[in-house]
């Protein structure tokens, strides 16, 4: 699995610690990723995804997960993300057929 954020798209960065008499050595910067369980109210199920504190509050500053992928371009989205996207579109389009 990689460690990289669905929603941001953040993944790991890379650096240098410096010592006190100023010697670089190379390390590697990790995002906060954390496995969540999201409702989905289209799909009445939870979803678990593996994203960082920074997606989630994205997610729920939109309003919530579906809301969130209706307003998300998909070229912005994981693959995963971009599946579950359409899952909740059909799901929407078999509750109000018009």
């Amino acid at each position: 699995m990689a460690r990289r954020c669905g929603i941001t798209g953040k993944g790991v960065m890379t650096g240098n610690n410096v010592s006190h008499a100023h010697n670089k050595t190379r390390r590697r910067f990790l995002p906060n990723l954390q496995p969540t369980s999201l409702m989905s109210d289209a799909l009445g199920e939870m979803v678990r995804l593996r994203i960082s504190t920074r997606g989630l509050r994205t997610i729920e500053h939109k309003g919530g997960l579906d809301a969130f992928l209706a307003q998300a371009r998909d070229t912005e989205l994981s693959p995963e993300l971009r599946q579950l996207k359409r899952r909740i579109r059909r799901a929407e389009a078999k509750v109000a057929p018009s």
